[in-house]
């Protein structure tokens, strides 16, 4: 058997020991964070996303990732756009003027630059610098359904923003041997944000995606990540598939560049779950 675990058991008993699951507003802003690089953050953010619009769900996705995927990856140049985040974070742009619309119907985002990577060392000295982006988006969050905050591969303050202006946390897991690796520390982090910076914040969604249920690793893997999480984990998994990843460098989701994919109709299948498992 597969010993994925490390101190994952003794990091659980902490989160669920610090962590409240409250009544949530109207509004549902996930923050979509896992330090592992390359685990499919912005492939399901914009997926899921998108799937949700289709809905009839009003979304926007927040890029707070300032190599800007999920920008590009729904056919936006950030070089075009008068406005970015870096603009709300760093100079107080009103959030509102920076949202643009894609091709997706009822989806939005707030779109990323480079100018972002400077955005760490920038934010240090600023008043309520953990806290700018909750500021700028309860401006907004009012208008719609859910939001989707793609939160860079990283612990910094971004991150840190992500976490504070989020209630839920939605972590992308790969079904491969290191999986579970960093989520120890994810998890002791979400701690940290909920006793300090953020009270309403839970871990509530874990999403298994790359899956082969062809191979015994992936099998061994989702039940590893299912006895660790329980009913955190969705019920549908995303299978691996080069369609997927061939969607972003047309900017369009799965859903629309392949709409009869086994991937596009595994999200839309896992778009109704989350929306129907509101923690």
């Amino acid at each position: 058997m597969l010993d994925l675990s490390g101190s994952l058991t003794e990091d659980m008993r902490a989160l669920k020991k610090g962590v409240g699951f409250v009544t949530r507003p109207h509004t549902r802003v996930f923050a979509v964070a896992n330090q592992k690089g390359g685990v499919g953050k912005t492939t399901t953010t914009i997926n899921l996303a998108a799937c949700m619009a289709q809905l009839d769900q009003r979304v926007l996705i927040v890029d707070l990732d300032p190599q800007a995927n999920a920008t590009r990856g729904l056919g936006i140049d950030s070089r075009m756009v008068d406005h970015s985040l870096y603009d709300v974070l760093l100079e107080d742009v009103p959030l509102e003027d920076v949202i643009e619309p894609v091709s997706v119907k009822n989806l939005y985002i707030v779109p990323s630059s480079l100018d972002l990577a400077g955005a760490e060392i920038e934010l240090v000295p600023a008043m309520n610098r953990e806290r700018k982006l909750k500021i700028a988006l309860e401006e907004v969050a009012d208008d719609y359904d859910v939001v989707f905050i793609d939160c860079p591969p990283s612990l910094g303050l971004l991150t840190i923003n992500g976490l504070t202006a989020a209630r839920e946390v939605l972590v992308p897991v790969q079904a491969e041997y290191y999986a579970l690796e960093g989520l120890g520390l994810l998890i002791r982090n979400i701690d940290l944000v909920t006793r300090n910076l953020n009270p309403d914040l839970h871990l509530s969604t874990i999403v298994l995606g790359m899956v082969d249920a062809r191979t015994k690793l992936s099998k061994q893997v989702s039940e590893e990540v299912r006895g660790h999480f329980g009913d955190k984990v969705c019920r549908q998994v995303i299978p691996r598939a080069v369609r997927l990843s061939e969607a972003p460098s047309f900017g369009l989701p799965i859903s629309v560049f392949d709409p009869g994919s086994r991937a596009a109709t595994a999200y839309r299948t896992l778009a109704k779950e989350v929306l129907n498992g509101e923690a």
